[in-house]
Protein backbone atom coordinates (compact mmCIF):
# COMPACT_ATOMS: atom_id res chain seq x y z
CA UNK A 1 0.00 0.00 0.00
CA UNK A 2 1.34 3.49 -1.03
CA UNK A 3 0.61 6.76 1.67
CA UNK A 4 -0.98 9.61 -0.10
CA UNK A 5 -2.75 12.61 0.30
CA UNK A 6 -5.61 14.70 -0.45
CA UNK A 7 -6.10 18.26 -0.86
CA UNK A 8 -8.69 17.86 2.39
CA UNK A 9 -7.23 18.62 5.67
CA UNK A 10 -3.87 20.62 4.73
CA UNK A 11 -4.52 23.87 5.17
CA UNK A 12 -3.94 26.65 2.48
CA UNK A 13 -1.67 25.12 -0.33
CA UNK A 14 -1.15 27.86 -3.09
CA UNK A 15 -1.16 25.33 -5.72
CA UNK A 16 -0.92 21.85 -6.81
CA UNK A 17 2.59 21.62 -7.67
CA UNK A 18 3.00 23.13 -4.33
CA UNK A 19 1.08 20.41 -3.27
CA UNK A 20 3.01 17.61 -5.06
CA UNK A 21 6.69 18.77 -3.20
CA UNK A 22 4.91 18.86 -0.12
CA UNK A 23 3.72 15.46 -0.15
CA UNK A 24 7.39 14.21 -1.55
CA UNK A 25 8.81 16.60 1.19
CA UNK A 26 6.87 14.73 3.98
CA UNK A 27 7.58 10.97 3.42
CA UNK A 28 4.21 10.39 1.37
CA UNK A 29 4.14 8.67 -2.09
CA UNK A 30 0.93 9.37 -4.01
CA UNK A 31 -1.25 12.62 -4.46
CA UNK A 32 -4.75 12.94 -5.93
CA UNK A 33 -4.73 15.90 -8.17
CA UNK A 34 -6.44 16.70 -11.55
CA UNK A 35 -4.25 15.71 -14.12
CA UNK A 36 -5.01 17.77 -16.97
CA UNK A 37 -4.45 20.92 -15.32
CA UNK A 38 -1.37 19.70 -13.94
CA UNK A 39 -0.54 18.89 -17.95
CA UNK A 40 -2.14 22.43 -19.01
CA UNK A 41 -0.29 24.03 -16.81
CA UNK A 42 3.59 22.15 -17.16
CA UNK A 43 2.84 20.50 -20.37
CA UNK A 44 3.18 16.45 -20.43
CA UNK A 45 7.08 15.80 -19.55
CA UNK A 46 6.76 18.76 -17.49
CA UNK A 47 4.31 17.58 -14.98
CA UNK A 48 5.96 14.07 -15.10
CA UNK A 49 9.30 15.68 -14.36
CA UNK A 50 7.51 17.14 -11.21
CA UNK A 51 5.87 13.84 -9.89
CA UNK A 52 8.91 12.01 -9.95
CA UNK A 53 11.33 14.07 -9.09
CA UNK A 54 9.74 14.08 -6.06
CA UNK A 55 8.91 10.39 -5.53
CA UNK A 56 5.44 10.71 -5.84
CA UNK A 57 2.65 9.35 -8.63
CA UNK A 58 -1.45 10.53 -8.83
CA UNK A 59 -3.20 8.62 -6.78
CA UNK A 60 -6.61 8.91 -8.02
CA UNK A 61 -8.29 11.88 -10.45
CA UNK A 62 -11.96 12.87 -9.56
CA UNK A 63 -14.85 12.16 -11.85
CA UNK A 64 -15.26 15.71 -13.57
CA UNK A 65 -18.59 14.80 -15.13
CA UNK A 66 -22.00 15.82 -13.59
CA UNK A 67 -23.97 12.22 -13.48
CA UNK A 68 -26.41 13.86 -10.86
CA UNK A 69 -28.17 16.64 -12.84
CA UNK A 70 -29.81 16.77 -16.33
CA UNK A 71 -29.08 15.05 -19.25
CA UNK A 72 -27.48 17.96 -21.19
CA UNK A 73 -25.52 19.13 -18.43
CA UNK A 74 -24.29 15.45 -18.04
CA UNK A 75 -23.68 15.02 -21.91
CA UNK A 76 -21.91 18.53 -22.26
CA UNK A 77 -19.24 17.43 -19.46
CA UNK A 78 -18.40 13.91 -21.52
CA UNK A 79 -15.73 15.19 -23.63
CA UNK A 80 -13.57 16.83 -20.50
CA UNK A 81 -14.07 13.08 -19.43
CA UNK A 82 -12.03 12.25 -22.02
CA UNK A 83 -9.68 14.94 -21.75
CA UNK A 84 -9.23 14.12 -18.50
CA UNK A 85 -9.08 10.12 -18.50
CA UNK A 86 -5.88 10.89 -21.41
CA UNK A 87 -4.14 13.01 -19.12
CA UNK A 88 -4.20 10.96 -16.48
CA UNK A 89 -3.47 7.94 -18.68
CA UNK A 90 -0.14 9.97 -19.68
CA UNK A 91 0.87 10.58 -16.15
CA UNK A 92 0.07 6.98 -15.49
CA UNK A 93 -2.54 7.60 -13.14
CA UNK A 94 -5.27 4.21 -13.29
CA UNK A 95 -8.00 5.27 -10.92
CA UNK A 96 -10.84 8.10 -10.83
CA UNK A 97 -13.53 7.89 -8.32
CA UNK A 98 -16.94 9.69 -7.39
CA UNK A 99 -18.71 9.92 -4.13
CA UNK A 100 -22.72 8.88 -3.98
CA UNK A 101 -24.69 11.12 -1.82
CA UNK A 102 -27.31 8.93 0.48
CA UNK A 103 -30.25 10.89 -0.27
CA UNK A 104 -31.78 12.04 -3.03
CA UNK A 105 -34.30 15.05 -4.23
CA UNK A 106 -35.06 13.19 -7.56
CA UNK A 107 -37.26 9.83 -7.31
CA UNK A 108 -34.90 7.32 -6.35
CA UNK A 109 -35.96 4.45 -8.91
CA UNK A 110 -36.34 6.44 -11.77
CA UNK A 111 -32.36 8.51 -10.87
CA UNK A 112 -30.87 4.91 -10.21
CA UNK A 113 -31.98 3.92 -13.65
CA UNK A 114 -30.24 7.41 -14.74
CA UNK A 115 -27.36 7.31 -13.18
CA UNK A 116 -26.61 3.42 -13.63
CA UNK A 117 -26.75 4.61 -17.40
CA UNK A 118 -24.31 7.60 -16.80
CA UNK A 119 -21.89 5.81 -14.56
CA UNK A 120 -21.83 2.98 -16.99
CA UNK A 121 -20.75 5.26 -19.90
CA UNK A 122 -18.41 6.93 -17.64
CA UNK A 123 -16.93 3.84 -16.86
CA UNK A 124 -16.49 2.88 -20.66
CA UNK A 125 -14.70 6.15 -21.06
CA UNK A 126 -12.36 5.42 -18.80
CA UNK A 127 -11.74 1.72 -19.65
CA UNK A 128 -10.38 2.72 -22.86
CA UNK A 129 -7.76 4.60 -21.35
CA UNK A 130 -7.02 1.65 -18.43
CA UNK A 131 -8.26 3.81 -16.14
CA UNK A 132 -10.73 2.25 -13.15
CA UNK A 133 -13.67 3.66 -11.77
CA UNK A 134 -14.34 4.01 -7.90
CA UNK A 135 -17.56 4.89 -6.33
CA UNK A 136 -17.71 5.89 -2.93
CA UNK A 137 -20.62 5.36 -0.18
CA UNK A 138 -21.34 7.89 2.01
CA UNK A 139 -22.21 6.96 5.84
CA UNK A 140 -22.78 9.90 7.87
CA UNK A 141 -26.52 9.31 9.46
CA UNK A 142 -27.24 13.50 8.66
CA UNK A 143 -26.96 13.17 5.44
CA UNK A 144 -29.81 10.07 4.73
CA UNK A 145 -32.26 12.78 5.52
CA UNK A 146 -30.61 15.59 4.04
CA UNK A 147 -32.83 15.52 0.79
CA UNK A 148 -36.10 13.94 -0.07
CA UNK A 149 -35.72 10.47 -0.22
CA UNK A 150 -33.11 7.47 0.77
CA UNK A 151 -30.49 6.28 -1.63
CA UNK A 152 -27.45 4.36 -1.63
CA UNK A 153 -25.16 4.67 1.89
CA UNK A 154 -24.09 0.87 2.21
CA UNK A 155 -21.06 -1.00 1.08
CA UNK A 156 -23.11 -3.85 0.26
CA UNK A 157 -25.91 -1.50 -1.96
CA UNK A 158 -23.24 0.16 -3.70
CA UNK A 159 -21.80 -3.71 -4.39
CA UNK A 160 -25.16 -4.27 -6.18
CA UNK A 161 -24.99 -1.25 -7.96
CA UNK A 162 -21.28 -1.54 -9.30
CA UNK A 163 -22.45 -5.12 -10.61
CA UNK A 164 -25.47 -3.30 -12.39
CA UNK A 165 -23.42 -1.16 -13.91
CA UNK A 166 -21.49 -4.27 -15.12
CA UNK A 167 -18.36 -2.84 -16.55
CA UNK A 168 -15.05 -4.55 -15.67
CA UNK A 169 -12.96 -1.66 -14.49
CA UNK A 170 -15.69 0.00 -11.77
CA UNK A 171 -15.14 -0.83 -8.05
CA UNK A 172 -15.34 0.70 -4.39
CA UNK A 173 -13.32 4.12 -3.24
CA UNK A 174 -13.50 2.55 0.78
CA UNK A 175 -12.95 5.21 3.26
CA UNK A 176 -12.59 4.41 6.62
CA UNK A 177 -15.31 6.98 7.78
CA UNK A 178 -17.97 5.49 6.19
CA UNK A 179 -16.51 2.22 7.13
CA UNK A 180 -17.22 3.31 10.64
CA UNK A 181 -20.29 5.43 10.22
CA UNK A 182 -22.43 2.53 8.59
CA UNK A 183 -20.86 0.10 11.56
CA UNK A 184 -19.11 -1.89 9.54
CA UNK A 185 -16.54 -4.90 10.62
CA UNK A 186 -12.41 -5.98 9.39
CA UNK A 187 -14.67 -8.93 8.17
CA UNK A 188 -16.87 -6.92 6.68
CA UNK A 189 -13.54 -6.14 4.67
CA UNK A 190 -12.31 -9.35 4.31
CA UNK A 191 -14.99 -10.27 2.40
CA UNK A 192 -13.95 -8.55 -0.59
CA UNK A 193 -11.54 -9.27 -2.94
CA UNK A 194 -8.97 -6.66 -4.01
CA UNK A 195 -9.58 -6.03 -6.79
CA UNK A 196 -12.96 -5.20 -5.90
CA UNK A 197 -11.55 -1.63 -4.40
CA UNK A 198 -10.26 1.02 -6.96
CA UNK A 199 -8.96 3.28 -4.01
CA UNK A 200 -8.63 3.87 -0.09
CA UNK A 201 -9.50 7.15 1.84
CA UNK A 202 -8.27 6.95 5.53
CA UNK A 203 -9.02 9.64 8.63
CA UNK A 204 -10.54 9.50 11.84
CA UNK A 205 -13.47 10.19 13.46
CA UNK A 206 -14.71 11.53 17.36
CA UNK A 207 -15.79 9.54 20.00
CA UNK A 208 -19.30 10.34 19.42
CA UNK A 209 -22.19 8.09 19.12
CA UNK A 210 -21.90 7.12 15.50
CA UNK A 211 -25.32 8.70 14.32
CA UNK A 212 -24.24 11.97 15.67
CA UNK A 213 -20.36 11.90 13.56
CA UNK A 214 -21.09 14.43 11.32
CA UNK A 215 -19.28 14.16 7.64
CA UNK A 216 -16.78 17.41 7.96
CA UNK A 217 -15.80 16.41 11.77
CA UNK A 218 -13.60 14.43 10.43
CA UNK A 219 -9.88 13.88 12.17
CA UNK A 220 -6.47 13.20 11.32
CA UNK A 221 -5.52 9.24 11.04
CA UNK A 222 -4.88 7.46 14.95
CA UNK A 223 -6.37 11.18 16.34
CA UNK A 224 -9.93 9.77 16.75
CA UNK A 225 -11.88 6.44 17.63
CA UNK A 226 -11.42 4.19 14.23
CA UNK A 227 -10.26 0.59 14.79
CA UNK A 228 -8.04 2.32 11.95
CA UNK A 229 -5.54 -0.76 12.64
CA UNK A 230 -7.64 -3.65 12.20
CA UNK A 231 -9.49 -1.43 8.63
CA UNK A 232 -5.64 -1.47 7.61
CA UNK A 233 -4.77 -5.25 8.34
CA UNK A 234 -8.19 -6.15 6.76
CA UNK A 235 -7.13 -4.35 3.44
CA UNK A 236 -3.41 -6.02 3.67
CA UNK A 237 -4.86 -9.22 4.37
CA UNK A 238 -6.99 -9.60 1.09
CA UNK A 239 -3.98 -8.22 -0.95
CA UNK A 240 -5.15 -4.77 -1.21
CA UNK A 241 -1.45 -2.93 -2.65
CA UNK A 242 -3.17 0.18 -3.85
CA UNK A 243 -3.19 3.81 -2.31
CA UNK A 244 -4.42 4.79 1.18
CA UNK A 245 -4.89 8.48 0.54
CA UNK A 246 -5.97 11.14 3.58
CA UNK A 247 -8.96 13.12 3.44
CA UNK A 248 -9.83 14.99 6.28
CA UNK A 249 -13.00 17.30 6.13
CA UNK A 250 -13.39 19.70 8.35
CA UNK A 251 -16.30 22.64 9.74
CA UNK A 252 -13.72 25.46 8.81
CA UNK A 253 -10.15 25.38 6.98
CA UNK A 254 -7.45 24.59 9.51
CA UNK A 255 -5.53 27.11 10.88
CA UNK A 256 -1.71 25.76 10.84
CA UNK A 257 0.38 25.54 7.88
CA UNK A 258 0.48 23.21 5.09
CA UNK A 259 3.72 22.60 5.92
CA UNK A 260 2.75 22.10 9.86
CA UNK A 261 -0.49 20.05 8.80
CA UNK A 262 1.75 17.39 6.75
CA UNK A 263 4.17 16.92 9.36
CA UNK A 264 0.65 15.76 11.56
CA UNK A 265 -0.56 13.75 8.75
CA UNK A 266 2.44 11.85 7.88
CA UNK A 267 2.71 11.38 12.40
CA UNK A 268 -0.62 9.73 12.08
CA UNK A 269 0.11 7.79 9.51
CA UNK A 270 3.13 6.29 11.10
CA UNK A 271 1.08 5.79 14.18
CA UNK A 272 -1.68 4.06 12.52
CA UNK A 273 0.31 1.72 9.99
CA UNK A 274 2.86 0.71 12.69
CA UNK A 275 0.30 -0.29 14.98
CA UNK A 276 -1.35 -2.37 11.81
CA UNK A 277 2.40 -4.06 11.67
CA UNK A 278 2.78 -2.26 8.29
CA UNK A 279 6.39 -1.20 7.55
CA UNK A 280 7.06 2.23 6.29
CA UNK A 281 6.57 1.62 2.74
CA UNK A 282 3.19 0.72 3.09
CA UNK A 283 3.50 -2.84 3.09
Amino acid sequence: MLKGLTLAGLGAVESEERFIELAGEGGFQAVDIDARGLIERLGTEGAAAKLESHGVVIGAIGLPVEWRAGEDEFLAGLPGLTEAAAAARALGCTRCCTYILPSTDAKPAHFMAVATRRLRICAQILGAYGIRLGLEFVGPHHLRTAWKYPFIWTMEETLDWVEAIGEPNVGLLLDAYHWHTNGLSVDDIERLQPQQIVHVHINDAPDLPVEAVLDNGRLYPGEGVIDLEGFLRGLQRIGYDGIVSQEVLTPAMPEDTPEQLIRRSKAGFDRVFSAAGIGAGGR
